[in-house]
């Protein structure tokens, strides 16, 4: 039921308003108060509806505060004492899903075990449901405001900048208000609220952000941001119009966020790059299965400065759990205040990385073959998702898609005709079981 990412679907068909009311049901079995909030998409005003309608049956009391980021809603939960957030939102998925992402006070999304915890409840059909006048209240409230003046607090910059958002009809306006207190001259794009996501698609990547990279570069603006449907995600331009690779981002970013002797925490299919350009800092990564939830996990250990996924996703642990994009997009002005971001991403190495997807009709029978194979042949191997080889001067993973009938092979090396042949490598183990099926 839960992914990483919580329940995400096409609505209708996996997510329904009575799956939201099993969630808020199961959700208040034993919680008193908790906050929820929902991105632009239509369809999440029905479905919070009918999770509050859970909750407040069972007793619980529900802070709405309707239209919101998600890192919003993540950070919500410890503003309004509550025992939990809810967000409903398919991120950066397309307009027909949508989903439920529960948070915990701290900002840290719900792990593994609180997952199964609330699975195990909606299929007992365990409730709790008061009577008329004992039944939880409902109150409305803003909590985008205390976001921007949250963000407005965090950053220092040198001097304003030009910046160009793309909100990407999303619920990243917090950014937009935020870079407009620090000074900023914030032109935006996609800026009205639309869960069609008319502008473009809500994932913000490169060949979605062509309208901004075309507007930084023949413009005068300092960078360009990027945002997705609910804004915990973040993606940048530097001022030449240069779409930043996710990794390259992640350099940037957890260079300025730790010190020597501290660690950032990464996902398995992070390149070599971040780890190379870090390491010249005296900082090391440690490495985490795919997902923002794990990222955060990691980032609760003291000695990990930040946490950060190529896809955008980025948390700093000293402010919230929850990966902030509008969060995110402030720390990088800030750092363009002092040098400019184009200088920065061209201070980070990069390799050639390959990757590609294989369809199977059993993805999981598939990975078990391959785990077998693998550790048969290879000594340094971790299997804490999918399975990644490290071979020194490069390195494969091969794992099992969250969401589709996949397993994705990614190969990496510092030279383009290494990562060829560790790439080839990689798949004929793929292909290899699949023979074997």
């Amino acid at each position: 039921m839960f992914g990483t990412s919580g329940i995400r679907g096409p609505v209708g068909e996996d997510v329904t308003a009575e799956l939201a009311l099993s969630v808020g049901r199961a959700l208040g079995f034993d919680a008193e108060r908790v906050v929820v909030g929902r991105d632009p998409r239509e369809s999440g005003e029905l479905l919070a509806d009918a999770l509050t309608a859970g909750l407040r049956e069972s007793g619980t009391d529900v802070v709405d505060v309707g239209l919101a980021a998600t890192p919003t809603v993540g950070r919500a939960v410890g503003w309004e004492d509550a025992d939990a957030g809810v967000s409903i939102t398919a991120s950066h998925n397309p307009a027909p899903d949508n989903g439920i992402k529960l948070w915990q006070p701290s900002g840290q999304a719900y792990g593994a075990e609180l997952r199964e915890t609330i699975s195990g409840r909606i299929r007992a059909g365990d409730a709790d449901l008061k009577a008329w006048d004992v039944l939880g209240s409902r109150t409305a409230r803003d909590a985008s405001e205390r976001h921007v003046e949250t963000l407005v607090e965090s950053v220092t910059l040198d001097e304003p900048l030009s910046v160009v958002v793309d909100v990407g009809n999303g619920a990243g306006g917090v950014t937009v208000e935020a870079l407009q207190r620090l000074g900023c001259d914030v032109e935006t794009l996609n800026a009205q609220p639309d869960g069609r996501f008319p502008g473009r698609p809500s994932e913000p990547k490169a060949e979605n952000c062509e309208s901004l990279t075309r507007l930084v570069r023949e413009g005068d603006a300092d960078l360009g941001i990027a945002h997705d449907g609910d804004a915990d995600r973040m993606r940048a331009v530097t001022g030449d119009g240069e779409f930043v690779s996710g990794d390259v981002l992640l350099a940037v970013l957890a260079r300025d966020a730790a010190s020597e002797g501290e660690r950032v925490a990464v996902p398995v299919d992070t390149s070599l790059a971040v780890a190379d350009y870090l390491a010249d800092a005296g900082i090391d990564v440690t490495r985490t299965p795919v997902g923002d939830v794990y990222v955060a996990e990691r980032a609760t250990e003291p000695d990990v400065a930040f946490g950060g996924e190529p896809s955008g996703a980025w948390i700093w642990p000293e402010e919230t759990l929850c990966p902030d994009g509008p969060l995110a997009a402030c720390k990088l002005v800030a750092l363009a205040s002092r040098a400019p971001l184009a200088d920065r991403v061209a201070r980070v190495e990069t390799y050639p990385i390959r990757r590609d997807s294989v369809e199977t009709a059993d993805k999981a029978g598939a990975m078990q073959r391959i785990r077998e194979t693998v550790l048969d042949r290879y000594d340094d191997v971790s299997t804490m998702d999918g399975v990644r080889v490290d071979l020194g001067d490069a390195w494969f993973l091969l794992r099992a898609s969250g969401t589709q009938p996949l397993v994705r092979i990614t190969a990496e090396a510092r030279e383009a005709e290494r990562a060829d042949e560790v790439f080839e490598t990689a798949s004929e183990l793929v292909t290899e079981a699949e023979q074997q099926s």
